[in-house]
């Protein structure tokens, strides 16, 4: 019995001690826990305060600082008002560069290898802050003008100087923005809510209601654009129910003659039929500046499509008067090759300088003569400048076998618009080789917006490439002059952009192509013309001015004869 007892009393005290074990070590955990939740209550105040965690070291300040970053992006994309991070984040990430101010109370997001002077990483915000902008401080009460609507309608890229805002809270200011840009309101009555349609988020005049609205200044101004306009007019029916409806008298004469400017005879002819038997008194004007290049475009096509005509167009006789007479396809064809062969090390060194490469005479022998190998040679593989020299090599062989059959007697139009794809294959095909690049980098086309560097102008959406490519082709296969052919694809291809990148060397490419088919020898633009080579450019995209471009091209081809001996 007493052993049964003591047994008892021996099991009930280890409960009781079990028990009060297992009390002390849940209040243990339960300390634990609360100490945890604790810590991480105070460390998300402290974020949300805009201090960082205790004893936290310079990057995980700025880690923290990037994840709220990251989530204002998500919500509100690269465009973002003060209020919405702490001051201490504000000048944490304005600091290291990831934030820079627009105009009092808005940021926009910039990346740290970004200089102040470089107007790349507004460009690419522009239309994003107008737009955040505009929606904040007009709500829906807001469009753009009728001059820039046709614009944006239109497909012209480049970034205005000004953008004019209607808005019945208009106060006729201007909001100066960076890099000589700047945003208007002017207070007025909106049109009817039909009249206002949406692109890419703006609140834009339907083509209708902007062509009725546009001063005929506009005309003067802009007539690419308005050509580009009237030609994506389907049918004016729409339109004419707007003038007819409106008593728009003085609008449906200057629209009249517009569309008989551009070959659309019958359209206008309604337009004046229709109103006077509305009893309208109609006076037909010709809203272009006499003397204008104005072309028919096909009706219907592509803002894109109708662009590249107009401009090939507009700009082709100013080109032939530059250059000299082509002599034709050489008659002796394996010298000609064997002056392309000769200038390989000056092209290739000045065309990827000019992209920015570091690239030595030396590293383009050895990529000549087959030494480089990224495959088996670990730093040949890190080599960036390498492996682009490479693939300018392998793509210049390419070339060099299209203008083999352009010098046969194909049409170098086609022989482009087949090979130019594998140009661009063999161009970055090592880097995908050497795992730089992923394998759909050699896709072709490009499927996202870019921007160029310090350039107002912005390269056309991707949804417009495929139709400004065949536009671009179709003229090359078209166009009776070689010289027109060079600078005019050269352009055309680097105002498209349709590569994620090398657009530059494909365009010198492409427009050494066509040069051939003339007779004209193998053009070298030089690193040291750089400068000039960019403003030609810009110059050509942004102010439609052709000559300069045309100009500098011709003088490096007097230059570039040397070169090959």
């Amino acid at each position: 019995m007493w052993d049964q007892q003591k047994t008892r009393e021996d099991v009930h005290r280890t409960l009781r001690v079990t028990a009060q074990h297992k009390k002390r070590v849940y209040k243990r955990q339960t300390l634990r826990l609360n100490v945890r939740l604790l810590i991480r209550v105070k460390h998300r105040q402290l974020l949300s305060e805009g201090d960082p965690p205790i004893m936290a070291t310079p990057n995980e300040k700025l880690a923290a600082s990037l994840e709220l970053l990251k989530e204002q992006q998500v919500e509100h994309g690269n465009v973002l008002r003060s209020g919405e991070l702490s001051r201490t984040h504000r000048e944490r990430l304005k600091k290291n560069g990831f934030l820079t101010d627009v105009i009092l109370g808005w940021l926009i997001v910039t990346r740290p290898q970004d200089k102040s002077h470089d107007s790349t990483f507004w460009y690419t915000s522009f239309w994003d802050f107008c737009r955040r902008y505009c929606h904040e401080r007009y709500d829906v009460e807001w469009c753009f003008s009728s001059e820039q609507s046709l614009l944006l309608h239109a497909e012209s890229t480049h970034i205005p100087k000004q953008v004019i805002v209607w808005t019945p809270k208009g106060s006729g200011n201007n909001t100066v923005l960076p890099f000589d840009t700047s945003l208007y309101d002017l207070k007025k009555d909106l049109p009817p809510k039909s009249d206002i349609v949406t692109k890419d988020g703006l609140f834009i005049l339907s083509v209708e209601a902007a062509l009725i609205n546009v001063p005929e200044a506009f005309y003067r101004s802009y007539a690419m654009e308005a050509q580009i306009v009237l030609s994506g007019l389907r049918n004016t029916g729409s339109l004419l129910v707007k003038l007819l409806d409106g008593g728009h008298v003085l609008a449906a004469g200057r629209i009249a003659g517009a569309l008989r400017c551009v070959g659309r005879d019958k359209e206008a002819d309604t337009i004046l039929k229709k109103m006077k038997a509305a009893d309208y008194d109609v006076r037909e004007r010709n809203p272009f500046v006499a003397g204008t290049h104005v072309m028919p475009l096909e009706v219907g096509s592509s803002p894109l499509a109708a662009r590249v005509n107009a401009a090939w167009d507009t700009h082709r006789d100013a080109i032939v008067k530059i250059f000299s007479e082509e002599t034709g396809i050489p008659a002796d064809k394996e010298a000609y090759l064997a002056v392309i062969d000769d200038i390989y090390v000056n092209d290739a060194y000045h065309s990827l300088s000019i992209e920015g490469y570091s690239v030595t005479t030396e590293l383009i022998e050895q990529v000549r003569q087959g030494s480089f190998d990224p495959l088996e040679n670990a730093e040949h593989k890190k080599d960036v400048d390498a492996l682009a020299a490479r693939g300018y090599w392998q793509a210049f062989q390419s070339v060099r076998a299209s203008i083999e059959r352009i010098l046969t007697g194909e049409s170098a139009g086609q022989v482009a618009r087949q090979d130019h794809d594998s140009w661009y294959e063999e161009l970055f095909r090592p880097s995908v080789t050497a795992g730089i690049l992923k394998a759909g980098a050699l896709a072709g086309y490009r499927n996202h917006p870019v921007y160029l560097r310090g350039s107002r102008h912005t390269p056309p959406r991707v949804e417009a490439i495929a139709d400004g490519m065949a536009a671009l082709f179709e003229r090359l296969e078209n166009e009776d002059s070689a010289a027109v052919r060079a600078v005019l694809g050269h352009w055309l291809l680097g105002y498209i952009h349709p590569y994620p990148d090398g657009n530059g060397r494909m365009a010198r490419f492409l427009m050494n192509a066509m040069f051939a088919s003339g007779g004209y020898p193998w053009t070298v633009i030089d690193v040291e013309h750089r400068a000039v080579y960019m403003s030609a450019l810009e110059s050509a995209s942004v102010g439609g001015e052709i000559i300069p471009f045309a100009k500098l091209i011709e003088d490096r081809m007097q230059w570039s004869i040397s070169l090959s001996y």
